[in-house]
């Protein structure tokens, strides 16, 4: 019975945590819950108790999987194992959880014969070249971003990257208005 109080702890520590971290009011989850202010709070403080028709919404609220919110054994609340994803010449590995107000990717960029198709969507983008050489279309420019150096850019301007002359690895960072582009565009992070 002590196992089940302190998965209790962990799951009301997790929700309340998550809610605080993507900067929800208890109007704002419960609006995404069709709970209420006052359940969501008496769950997040032990005054009610936890069950699925409480947990599979306030997941789906914040966007989190029941897994995630029930695993007290494992290291999965602190290490993250990428596995990539591959399409149209590049490779993706997603580096962050899907809680965060930021999301990072690793992406391994092939050049291709095709020029990129220049996106515009709310948001900030910022990568940094680890391997290789990119080519930035922001707008009307043309910028050869280095191994070693970063660009950072509002997406509100058209912009599309690609790799020249060979492969070339990257480590994106970007909001949640970048990660409804980027991730669930065409089902992995896309250039640009």
């Amino acid at each position: 019975m002590a196992e089940l109080t302190d998965i209790e702890t962990v799951v009301r520590t997790r929700l309340r945590s998550l809610r605080t971290t993507l900067g929800l009011t208890l109007d704002e989850l419960a609006a995404r819950t069709n709970l209420s202010p006052s359940t969501i709070s008496r769950v997040e403080t032990g005054r009610r108790t936890i069950g699925l028709d409480i947990l599979l919404p306030l997941a789906r609220g914040l966007h989190v999987d029941l897994d995630s919110l029930l695993d007290v054994h494992a290291d999965e609340d602190v290490v993250i194992r990428p596995v990539a994803a591959r399409s149209d010449g590049r490779t993706t590995w997603t580096l962050s959880r899907a809680t965060g107000r930021t999301l990072a990717v690793k992406m391994r960029l092939e050049p291709t014969a095709r020029p990129p198709v220049p996106r515009v969507h709310p948001g900030h983008d910022w990568f940094f070249v680890v391997e290789g050489r990119v080519r930035l279309l922001l707008g009307e420019r043309e910028i050869v971003v280095e191994a070693g150096e970063a660009a950072e850019f509002a997406t509100m301007t058209p912009h599309a990257f690609t790799a020249i002359d060979g492969p070339a690895e990257l480590i994106m960072i970007f909001d949640r208005d970048g990660e409804r582009v980027h991730v669930h565009h065409d089902g992995g992070p896309g250039p640009g």
